[in-house]
């Protein structure tokens, strides 16, 4: 199967900029797969495709002030570094531009109170690096550090929560879980007296989820690992729900990669922390997920491929050029999609 197979024409106008306010006012495009039939509706409708008994299973990772920039002394280049996933207290894997120049040894001044050196060496422009600093990191980050928004995304941010979920709360990924994004409080709660749990996992968003498919053959694509976490609490109520015939409905294509990474083959689910490279596309066989709340994805990327596990290769992009003849809005800050 071909990286192309997956191509579908964006206008850069549907690309959203900036979020939806109030967060629940997004678009919502269910899509229903027993039925094949398309609904057009807005985030706020969601509990009335929901039911009594449904889980829905949600990333609670925080977003970090993951971008840095810092010069190395007596040259001109500005280096942009941006932090994907944390080895220890001072070693961290990220992405720096210009590569070339972040030579093994370089030392990259960041502030007066924070230095990085290169330690490693890897492809793409990745980089590990050990930061050199007195006092407490996070807190040196929160000074110097900047919300990762994604390149395509040219807006200032005026507001850094609305980079966050509202349940976000272990910090630690590069980039937002945006399904989650359209969540407020009042409308979580409304789900919840309805009698639908929500259910936390972990994952740290880092290179793994975004990095663009390079391969043609999409086989030959090199997934990242990424820190994820199963609490034994989560897998109770996932199980619970799986013997009784209850849907377990994913928020997030990242929650998606955290329950079928610790599955088995009935889809029930164990307590568990590691680090996961699962990479899903057309042929995989679901095991866990019932439903699926996801935005607009990239075109050939490994997202809208797991998508198009889900739905099928060629209704996927039904379904998305559907989506831009109706103008919605793709990608981080755009609309939603419910497929169930």
């Amino acid at each position: 199967m071909k990286t192309s197979d997956f191509f579908y024409n964006l206008p850069e106008e549907l690309i959203a900029q900036t979020p939806i306010e109030p967060r629940d006012h997004s678009r919502l495009l269910v899509y229903d797969r027993k039925e094949d039939k398309i609904e057009h509706k807005h985030f706020y409708d969601l509990p009335s495709f929901l039911q009594k008994g449904d889980v829905l299973v949600i990333n609670n990772t925080r977003v970090i002030p993951a971008r840095i920039y810092g010069k190395i002394e007596g040259r001109e280049a500005t280096f942009e570094i941006l932090l994907l996933k944390r080895r220890d207290y001072t070693h961290w894997e990220c992405i720096m531009k210009p590569a070339r120049k972040a030579r093994l040894g370089s030392i990259i001044k960041i502030s007066d109170e924070l230095s990085a050196k290169v330690v490693e060496l890897g492809d793409y422009g990745a980089r590990t690096i050990e930061f050199l600093f007195d006092g407490v990191f996070e807190d040196i980050l929160d000074r110097v550090g900047n919300m990762p928004l994604p390149p395509y995304i040219h807006e200032k941010l005026k507001d850094k929560e609305r980079y966050q979920t509202v349940y976000s709360k272990i910090e630690g990924s590069a980039a937002a879980p945006t399904a989650g994004l359209h969540f407020t409080p009042e409308l979580m709660q409304k789900i919840k007296d309805m009698g639908v749990t929500f259910v936390p996992v972990l994952l740290h968003i880092g290179l793994g989820t975004f990095r663009p498919v390079k391969a043609e053959n999409i086989e030959e694509h090199d997934m990242h690992s990424e820190y994820y976490v199963l609490t034994k609490e989560s897998a109770e109520i996932i199980n619970a729900a799986k013997r009784e015939g209850r849907r377990v409905i994913c928020v997030g294509t990242t929650s998606v990669r955290v329950l079928e990474t610790v599955a088995d083959e009935n889809g029930f689910v164990k307590e568990q922390v590691g680090n996961t490279q699962i990479f899903i596309y057309p042929g995989y066989k679901y095991k866990a997920v019932d439903g699926l709340i996801t935005n607009f994805h990239l075109p050939e990327s490994t997202l809208i491929m797991l998508v198009s596990a889900f739905v099928g290769r060629e209704k996927t992009l039904d379904i998305y050029n559907e989506a831009v003849k109706e103008r919605y809005r793709f990608f981080s800050f755009g609309d939603a999609c419910f497929f169930k």
